[in-house]
């Protein structure tokens, strides 16, 4: 497969050393400013934005959903953000070779390409690969994530096909709270962070700053010429990771109806990889995001969003220049919530959203921009023991025209502790550009991918915890795939094609409690995403996915002393649409203890996969075997 098809793509390469020098200087202007100002912004802690684009309590949310805070980051310890997201019901995690190295995100089954990821509001990824770069996003600048299981195409648009995952960077909780870590563990990883946080009177910033380096593992099992396999070469050294990463946001309230704030986050990584054409990559994330809200009435308030986000990465093989893959998206929303309409109970959203993407690089794509704009609407209401959640929203794309989805959720209290849920939601996934254009593989004709997705649930708040059930089945249309089939100028090899069908049926368990002094929380999930194309692979599991992944995590505290451990299974699954390739399952236990010997200062001792099971997630791809990380952590209380 040509490099641009197997990762994400990027940007002109822009050093970290000036975006930290651009970013130090706004915080010298900014600080002063704000040192004497409140927070303008909603405390996150108790509600959820996600799932409606508007402002929910955590028991309003119809939609299956997950909160992961700040708390439960420092709880679990996790070496990364998809060890995070791992542990969350629905998801299952692909990785090409241990920290730093590509990493895919299926969620409910779909297909890795199907996930909205955004930051801070902003929309991230690459338009030419259609994933983000998780690998690069650091857990120390991350205060809170949303997910959201489910087609919610008719809030946000394309990709939203499979769920959304919303990450917030680190926000202030007093006047002034520094923090700062530093740990040091296997296959030599030194990473650390610093930052400092505060708000006042009327505003608020934070600076964060963060690096990570380690000299990892072999990254792929592949075998020499002409046998082949995996990356298709044999380079048996370690592969090492680097990543600087640096934040920068603040906010300021005018008056009682207009406040505003903006953020800005870089990441870059330098990456060691095995391949045939290129085998180290430097690569960048960059996310611009702004916001200015007006509050007219008390009942209304409207929002105007801008933002811009770059996927960045220049590839080399032996030190030599390979290859550059370039992608840039604008972003920008007008939303109005007006809280009765016409003597009307609910909350009536209205907005428009427009879009650009912009390739760079040296390959030669067909087209190299393309824009999307759309309408979208969307009620909310409550009567006595009944909820509605309805969305509508229309998408006019420069490449295929226009597209229409909706959503219904509906939820009833059958007691105040027990609620059930419903909802139907059609979504779709726009072609990327390497669908579309890239050289010998894109077709230009394509239609985007197109769902069905049908929902029931049952959730409980009794006194001893939470739990909740959810099962769903979801049909996804005119699939994306390599069809060896097509011929002529353009396709030498074949190309991409809207061929495939597939039906995703799923049961989704989780639930937390207190046994004792024990805190315990877990969740299970049962998939069957099966290929419906009707062709030789008809009944086929889709590829990469595990059927069964199950978790539990047990944490306890004795005083200032904390420990936990977590045990995750996951069944076996396929690595190729033929199912020839099967992927044994396994399961991992990790060990985690804290101790907090001074207010501020806490050390943390994690070790992950402690019985040093070897597995993969990805065909011929190696993954870490037993390794601990030792971090000494700074944290005032505000």
């Amino acid at each position: 497969m040509p490099r641009g098809l197997a990762r994400s793509a990027g940007s002109h390469h822009v050093s970290f050393r000036s975006c930290t020098l651009a970013l130090a200087i706004a915080t010298v202007f900014l600080v002063p400013a704000v040192s004497f100002a409140d927070e303008a912004s909603t405390d996150m802690d108790s509600v959820v934005v996600t799932a409606s684009r508007t402002e929910q309590s955590r028991n309003q949310v119809l939609a299956a959903s997950t909160v992961l805070d700040r708390a439960d980051i420092e709880r679990l310890q996790p070496r990364s953000l998809a060890d995070l997201l791992g542990s969350t019901p629905g998801v299952s995690i692909a990785n090409n070779g241990g920290p730093g190295k590509a990493t895919s995100v299926f969620l409910r089954g779909t297909e890795a390409d199907h996930v909205l990821v955004l930051v801070d509001g902003v929309k991230v990824g690459s338009a030419t690969s259609g994933t983000a770069a998780f690998q690069d996003i650091p857990v120390d600048q991350i205060e809170r994530i949303e997910i959201v299981r489910g087609p919610y195409s008719s809030l946000y648009g394309s990709d939203a096909l499979g769920g959304v995952i919303q990450i917030f960077t680190r926000h202030p909780e007093g006047a002034f709270v520094p923090n700062a870590s530093i740990g040091v563990g296997s296959y030599d990883t030194l990473r650390g962070s610093a930052g400092f946080a505060g708000r006042g009177t009327q505003g608020w910033y934070s600076v964060e700053a963060s690096h990570d380096q380690t000299d990892g593992i072999n990254a792929c099992r592949g075998k020499p010429s002409p046998r082949g396999g995996g990356c298709f070469t044999y380079e048996p050294d370690k592969d090492g990771y680097r990543n600087n990463a640096l934040s920068l946001k603040g906010g300021w309230r005018f008056d009682e109806e207009w406040d505003a704030d903006a953020t800005a986050t870089r990441t870059e990584g330098r990456n060691h990889y095995d391949g045939t054409s290129s085998n180290f990559a430097e690569s960048a994330t960059q996310v611009l995001g702004g916001r200015l809200r007006y509050r007219p009435a008390r009942d209304v308030v409207v929002t105007a969003n801008v933002g811009r986000s770059e996927d960045l990465s220049t590839d080399y093989e032996d030190g030599t220049y390979a290859d550059t893959f370039n992608t840039h998206r604008d972003v920008a929303s007008l939303q109005a919530d007006i809280g009765r309409v016409s003597g009307a109970t609910g909350l009536t959203t209205l907005g428009f959203d427009w879009q650009r993407d912009r390739v760079v690089g040296n390959t030669d794509y067909l087209v190299d921009a393309r824009r999307n704009h759309a309408l979208f609407a969307q009620w909310q209401g409550e009567f006595g023991d009944n909820s509605v959640q309805g969305s509508l929203r229309r998408d006019e794309n420069s490449q295929f025209g226009g597209k229409t989805t909706g959503s219904l959720q509906y939820g009833y209290a059958l007691t105040k502790t027990l609620r059930v849920t419903g909802s139907y939601g059609t979504a779709f996934k726009a072609p990327t550009f390497n669908d579309l254009y890239y050289p010998d593989y894109g077709n230009p004709d394509l239609g985007p991918e197109t769902s069905r997705n049908w929902e029931l649930g049952l959730r409980g708040t009794p006194g001893w915890g939470t739990w909740s059930v959810n099962a769903f089945q979801n049909r996804i249309d005119n699939l994306i795939v390599f069809d060896s089939s097509l011929s002529g100028p353009l396709f030498p090899f074949g190309g991409a094609n809207n061929i495939a069908k597939s039906r995703i049926r799923g049961v989704e368990l989780a639930g937390d409690t207190t046994l004792g002094a024990w805190r315990l929380s877990g969740n299970a999930t049962w998939l069957q995403p099966e290929d419906e194309s009707g062709g030789s692979t008809d009944g086929n599991l889709l590829p990469r996915r595990a059927r069964r992944t199950a978790r539990l995590d047990a944490d306890r505290s004795f005083g200032p002393l904390s420990i936990g451990a977590s045990i995750s299974g996951f069944s076996y699954r396929y690595d190729d649409t033929a199912n020839a390739n099967r992927l044994g399952g396994y399961a991992l236990t990790d060990l985690r203890a804290a101790y907090a010997f001074a207010d501020a200062w806490k050390v943390e001792l994690s070790a992950n996969n402690v019985f040093d099971r070897h597995y993969e997630t990805a065909r011929y791809f190696n993954q870490p075997g037993r390794n601990w990380l030792l971090t000494l952590r700074y944290q005032p209380r505000s």
